[in-house]
């Protein structure tokens, strides 16, 4: 048993945009684990997407080396990311260390995610060590922003470090004050002689198979061991092990308190799942090995569906999911067919970022061109005989029901109180109810509210940005399903009913959605031989209409002189044909007209 005592396990929590990246850069370079040479910014974040969007999506560990005090320490960094989309991400990545960084912008201080984040780490029983970065800013608010975490934590204002990622100023400070306050991994005394490791991350390489991340809790781990994930008793042996430096580096075995990778050679994707415990198999045989404490299942808040634009993609589009499903947990998906769209999939997110994420991330490493339905969410719906069923849209709807259920979001809103009538309105307009205010300092106050979760998750939080000129944050979670006024606003074109553009709204906003989307269907469908009739009804009431006019061909142009008569029977044979047309014609909806309408609710 290798000595654990000189390694320290902590994560940088934030709300998104206050430096996470940043302060990862300056610790890689002070422990020299990258070279000055191949610095980059942001050097953590390994997608390009991440990199373009300026934003962490997955969490990235990483091992570093520091001398204090004539002794070296091994410190294994998990970065998180800060949206509200990946709060999945940060609470994996906290059930693998002891510590945490929390992270405040010295201008914009406490925001929603930053509560957010840390009630997961207190929740998690972490050490954490406040930080205020972006000191040098002119802008700064350096001592109410300290004010602010004081009285969040109750710490003493002298123990809150000040630092700047951006100028390497107090990094070093702060890593020392990592190694000193963050406590070393604990290993029972029981659970010594047992070897167990907890799967937090995986993804999917091709000659390698399924590679795990862990955190090993007790005993240790070499290449070539046979070992076994105890849950859904599946063996493999090791093929390879090691660590992050950042990038993959084998090594001959993981000691305990360690975070490294496991190469598991599997090649069925569905085999392995987050928070799964594996220990060895011959510790299997001899005694009872109990499972590690894994994950909550994160609950998908979000639906919408895949379609592949070739029919021909379906499996592939399969494939990319349950590859992309070993790196992102938080994904749900099963299988549907659409009249229109043909097989696809029915697909679960966290939230609109993480529905925009996983589509641009299908797109570009498996080549697949997807048609995305409208993105809603679920209800519970009680039919007449009083059996209740979950809908995840408007087509699933049966013909007469008693009541429909939506799911409302407890939400908290960080401002300043001279914006709190606001977002006051804000939420009133998104048919929410305000609840209490609470200051957290001279600058900002917490608002916590209640609504439906439909109309937060679409474009809520870019009317609060326009309506507090970017100052407040927002952080919702799922509460609990309340009856709502809401009817199936269906979309009739020539006539026929098009399933994907139906959907579930509020009843008083029923004539205002249809209107918008005939509006829409106007400017995208084109013209056809006859007048396409484009319809918005609740049942059987036509609430909203336009028409689309028909393509006009001049049937007399190859007459010259003569009498009127003769063209007047060919504008009557034409007229004929075209009410025929508009009796018999169907008008098939292109792909692309979906993807459109999506473009447009999102805007």
């Amino acid at each position: 048993m290798k000595d654990f005592s000189k390694i320290r396990n902590f994560s940088i929590i934030a709300h998104i945009n206050h430096g996470k990246s940043t302060l990862a850069d300056r610790l890689l370079e002070l422990t020299k684990t990258v070279p000055q040479n191949k610095m980059r910014p942001q050097y953590l974040d390994q997608m390009s997407l991440e990199r373009e969007r300026g934003i962490t999506i997955k969490m990235q560990p990483v091992q570093m080396f520091y001398e204090l005090d004539s002794v070296f320490y091994t410190l294994n960094l998990i970065d998180t990311p800060g949206h509200v989309d990946f709060s999945y991400e940060v609470s994996r990545a906290l059930a693998a260390v002891e510590g945490a960084v929390l992270l405040v912008d010295a201008q914009k201080g406490v925001q929603a995610q930053t509560l957010s984040h840390l009630r997961l780490a207190q929740k998690q029983r972490l050490t954490i060590i406040p930080v205020i970065n972006k000191i040098d800013l002119p802008q700064a608010r350096t001592e109410e922003v300290k004010e602010e975490l004081s009285n969040l934590l109750g710490v003493d204002p002298l123990e809150i470090l000040e630092i700047s990622a951006k100028t390497n100023t107090g990094i070093k400070e702060l890593l020392e004050r990592i190694i000193k306050v963050i406590p070393q991994p604990e290993i029972p005394q029981e659970a010594k002689d047992i070897s167990s490791a907890l799967i937090f991350d995986s993804f999917y390489d091709s000659f390698k198979g399924v590679v795990v991340h862990v955190r090993i809790f007790n005993g240790e781990f070499e290449r070539g061991d046979s070992i076994v994930l105890i849950r859904r008793g599946v063996k493999t042996e090791i093929l390879e092990i090691g660590v992050f430096a950042p990038e993959p580096k084998p090594k001959n075995s993981l000691a305990p308190g360690s975070i490294g990778y496991i190469a598991t050679g599997l090649k069925e994707p569905g085999l392995v799942k987050v928070g799964e415990t594996i220990t060895l198999t011959r510790q299997l045989k001899e005694r009872q090995v109990d499972p590690l404490v894994g994950y909550k299942e994160p609950q998908p808040v979000v639906f919408a569906s895949f379609y592949p634009k070739e029919a021909d993609y379906f499996e592939q589009l399969r494939l990319g999911l349950d590859r992309l499903k070993l790196n992102d947990a938080a994904l749900i998906y099963e299988p549907e067919s659409s009249s229109v769209l043909g097989r696809g999939f029915k697909v679960g997110f966290l939230g609109l970022l993480h529905l925009e994420i996983v589509s641009e991330r299908l797109k570009r490493e498996f080549k697949l061109e997807l048609v995305t339905t409208t993105p809603s969410v679920s209800y519970k719906v009680t039919d007449r005989s009083g059996k209740q069923l979950i809908v995840y849209s408007a087509a699933q709807l049966p013909g007469e029901y008693e009541t429909i259920e939506e799911p409302w979001a407890q939400i908290e809103v960080v401002t300043p109180p001279n914006y709190l009538s606001m977002v006051t309105r804000l939420i009133e307009q998104s048919r929410g109810l305000v609840g209490e205010t609470k200051y957290l300092g001279s600058d900002y106050l917490l608002l916590k509210a209640e609504a439906p979760l439909g109309e937060i998750i679409v474009d809520f939080f870019d009317k609060l940005k326009s309506a507090t000129s970017g100052f407040a944050s927002m952080n919702y979670q799922v509460g609990d399903f309340k009856v709502g006024d809401l009817v199936r606003l269906d979309i009739l074109i020539a006539g026929s009913k098009v399933e994907g553009l139906s959907r579930i709204v509020a009843s008083d906003r029923a004539y205002q959605e249809g209107k918008i989307l005939v509006e829409r269907l106007k400017e995208l469908l084109p013209q056809a031989q006859f007048p396409i009739a484009l319809q918005a009804a609740v049942g059987s009431r036509i609430i909203a209409r336009e028409t689309i006019k028909a393509l006009k061909k001049d049937v007399t142009g190859y007459l010259y002189g003569g009498d009127r008569t003769r063209k007047m029977k060919l504008w009557k044979k034409q007229k004929r044909g075209k009410k025929k047309l508009q009796e018999v014609g169907r008008v098939e909806v292109p792909p692309s007209v979906f993807l459109e309408l999506l473009k447009g609710d999102r805007s």
